[in-house]
């Protein structure tokens, strides 16, 4: 009975199929909601008896057994809020809860709108390079998607989230945020199931969008690249007047136009977006914000091309890294996109503190072309191709209640989290394929202007499937000195249906439940050393069809880590170190020897490894980040004896990367910066056998930028060498070009 009346609840979250909702979309923030700073202390309308208790609370919190290293005057930090430089102390992502990083017995990293601002990245993937455990870009110069692994297993279908809350997708229906509209995004290593509910095992991408402001947000930008791709930004905000009995109100509105062609000829990257929100908070104790976002990307599909020809020379050497293997006439690949959703917290007393946070989120995408398919004639330089289409429609409801209770037993000071949430997903998959009705092209001659050749077969997939998740967790924080000790547990209930969207007709259902938990021991030393060991369990019901069409099983999984992190008293960054032992359970696996690329789930897969990263900003003018992964990666249980022991496709096991800014603060050159970072990404394997390598690569970028007044222009090269290499391999017919050199010439100005 519980479970059919919480997932009846969940129901209601999609409503009705998707094309209604084509103008509408939501999305929900599961962790704290920032308060907005403003210049004067605020009065709190209930009676200040209690304001001891509070400050004493808030002091417990915040404060380190050691030192706080120094900061800006006048920054205070929240774990939703903007980092100072590069260093984040406090994360919600790992504790749902305002949690010091240093206090928090997992694996995170932080990346703030400064470093992201200095780098660059076009997307969000490329946002993620220099972040240990993250192997990002996994398909190269690809423009449609956000790619990424984390701890070597893919995660950028379930393990992204936006405010806290999931971004999932499968098949086609993908998510794409944008870069100018974040304020960090963490990366939380290792199993969360246990507060998110189904995600990945191997760890989550937390983006925290740019919130009001209390203080004018006045910023617009302009930028072109060396293959002629332009942007135009913009980002405004700030407080509104309103009288005193109605409380305050703050706003912001960011957007960008981006439009021009890539590295690949016929293949544009044109994307429009724009986020508005609203923030209201009617007394000190209440902070209501609403969210929404509305975008529209249009590109083409990547180039699937062999490994003869990209990684190693075929008779005639390389294929042309500009080579567009589709036709103009054909291709296309948009997507249009929607969210609404929102944030809002109250105190109900000094202790007690209620958050409710929800989004829904929309999605269509089409995706059509001509896709290769590996060598007609290789003496000829002739690739084969398939015709394809994708229609993929997905609507995605979540709601996330949580309720903080901060108290004291003796000695033990605890922060309990009790939250109960749902989730409704619906996508619409439609995907045709043909192979031998579309003709080959030629590398060095190829003709383009064919007619839009139709399918004369049935579509493989034309399904609606529907998720219901419904799930309720319990965390308790306890601190005894310098003793920080988490436990977390979580049970979800999940009904997945499949239907045939041509008759309604129910083909496949299957009901899961299943327990979460975690725990972790973190002690702080008053030198700055903390070691901490943590062991979680993970559970995931995936949505979406094996090579067979039949709906997966959940997946589960089981880490074991242990870690030491270091920062030391009066220094304003910090080191850290973990090795981990990570088994990932049902995972969907491409199915070798089918076109299109489908899924099948293989037995078991492991993850063993070490990650050590560093972040600092060793002085005013200098900021610094090193990271640096090695595991090891390999199938541990398969229905295929040989696979046993072999390591999956796309997945480079050694990672290495560093990055400086330096600024010149103080006399002639003040206002001037560098910056520069060096990245290693080892080799990995373009087929199951692990016969067909894909080399290591070495690739430098570089930052020029210059502040003067209010402006700031700036020059950012990705790639700086302009070294051609190939990013990955799926398969020895899908191979995927890197990023060619990249010159951004950007200028700003704020008021």
């Amino acid at each position: 009975m519980l479970r059919s009346a919480v997932l009846a609840t969940a129901s209601a979250w999609v409503l009705v199929p998707q094309a209604s909702f084509a103008q509408t979309s939501t999305q929900t923030g599961a962790q704290n909601l920032p308060p907005v700073t403003v210049a004067a202390p605020e009065a709190r309308r209930r009676a200040t008896t209690a304001a001891p208790r509070r400050a004493q609370r808030s002091a417990q919190t915040v404060s380190n057994p050691k030192p706080e290293p120094p900061r800006s005057v006048g920054f205070v930090e929240t774990a939703r809020g903007p980092v100072h430089g590069y260093v984040a102390n406090r994360s919600s992502s790992g504790t749902k809860t305002s949690t010091p990083i240093m206090e928090t017995p997992q694996a995170v990293s932080v990346i703030g709108a400064e470093q992201i601002r200095d780098q660059k990245p076009n997307k969000l993937d490329e946002a993620l390079r220099y972040t240990a455990g993250v192997r990002a870009g996994t398909f190269g110069a690809d423009t449609r998607n956000d790619w990424w692994l984390i701890r070597g297993f893919k995660s950028d279908d379930v393990g992204l989230f936006l405010d806290g809350m999931q971004l999932f997708y499968t098949s086609y229906a993908s998510w794409k945020l944008q870069t100018p509209n974040m304020e960090r995004v963490e990366v939380l290593r290792g199993p969360s199931a246990v507060l998110y509910g189904g995600s990945s095992p191997s760890g989550i991408v937390n983006v925290i969008s740019k919130m009001p402001p209390a203080e004018p947000i006045r910023y617009i930008e302009t930028g072109v690249n060396n293959f002629g791709n332009a942007y135009v930004g913009f980002d405004v905000g700030g407080p509104v007047a309103t009288q005193p009995q109605d409380g305050k109100l703050f706003y912001r509105v960011v957007g960008q136009v981006q439009n021009g062609p890539t590295q690949v000829n016929f293949t544009p990257d044109n994307n429009y977006f724009i986020a508005p929100s609203v923030t209201w908070k009617p007394d000190a104790d209440t902070t209501f914000t609403v969210l929404a976002s509305a975008s529209k990307q249009d590109t083409r599909g990547i180039n699937f091309l062999p490994y003869q020809g990209t990684v190693t020379n075929a008779p005639f050497g390389k294929i042309p890294t500009s080579f567009f293997v589709g036709d103009p006439n054909v291709d296309k690949f948009t997507r249009e996109q929607e969210m609404l959703g929102y944030l809002f917290e109250r105190n109900l007393t000094d202790d007690l503190t209620f958050r409710q946070n929800a989004r829904f989120a929309h999605v269509d995408v089409t995706y059509r072309g001509y896709v290769g398919n590996g060598w007609s004639d290789i003496n000829t330089a002739n690739l084969a191709r398939y015709n394809w289409y994708a229609k993929d429609t997905a609507n995605q409801a979540n709601l996330d209640n949580q309720l903080e209770y901060r108290f004291d037993t003796g000695p033990v000071k605890h922060t309990m989290l009790f939250g109960v949430d749902l989730k409704g997903y619906q996508i619409d998959d439609y995907q045709a394929f043909q192979i031998g009705t579309v003709p080959s092209i030629n590398v060095f001659n190829p003709v383009y202007g064919l007619p839009d050749i139709p399918f004369t077969g049935p579509p493989f997939r034309n399904f609606l499937i529907t998720q219901k998740q419904a799930g309720t967790y319990l965390q308790d924080q306890m601190k005894l000195g310098n003793f920080t000790l988490v436990l977390s547990g979580r049970n979800d209930w999940v009904e997945t249906t499949q239907a045939a969207r041509d008759t309604g007709a129910t083909v496949a259902s299957q009901n899961d439940s299943q327990f979460s938990g975690r725990a972790g021991l973190i002690y702080n030393f008053d030198n700055g050393i903390a070691p901490y060991i943590s062991y979680a369990t993970s559970f995931n019901p995936i949505i979406g069809l094996n090579a067979s069409n039949q709906l997966f099983v959940p997946e589960t999984g089981q880490q074991a880590e242990v870690g030491l992190k270091v920062q030391p008293g009066g220094f304003d960054g910090y080191f850290t170190v973990s090795a981990f032992d990570l088994k990932r359970q049902n995972v969907p696996t491409t199915a070798p020897g089918i076109v299109p690329v489908l899924q099948n789930q293989s037995g078991e897969l492991t993850s063993r490894g070490i990650e050590l990263e560093a972040v600092a900003n060793v002085t005013r003018e200098l900021k610094l980040i090193g990271a640096f992964t090695s595991y090891h990666l390999f199938t541990s249980k398969d229905l295929d004896p040989t696979m046993v022991g072999k390591t999956p496709t796309n997945t480079p096991q050694l990672l290495a990367s560093g990055w400086a800014d330096y600024t010149f603060k103080d006399g002639p050159l003040a206002g001037f910066g560098f910056g520069g970072g060096v990245r290693y990404v080892g080799s990995s394997w373009a087929d199951a056998a692990n016969t067909l390598e894909v080399p290591a690569v070495v690739l430098g970028d570089l930052a020029l930028h210059y502040e003067w007044q209010n402006w700031r222009t700036a020059l950012n090269v990705i790639n700086l060498t302009d070294k051609v290499y190939v990013a990955s391999c799926s398969s020895a017919s899908s191979c995927f070009y890197g990023d060619r050199r990249r010159v951004t010439a950007s200028v700003s100005y704020k008021w």
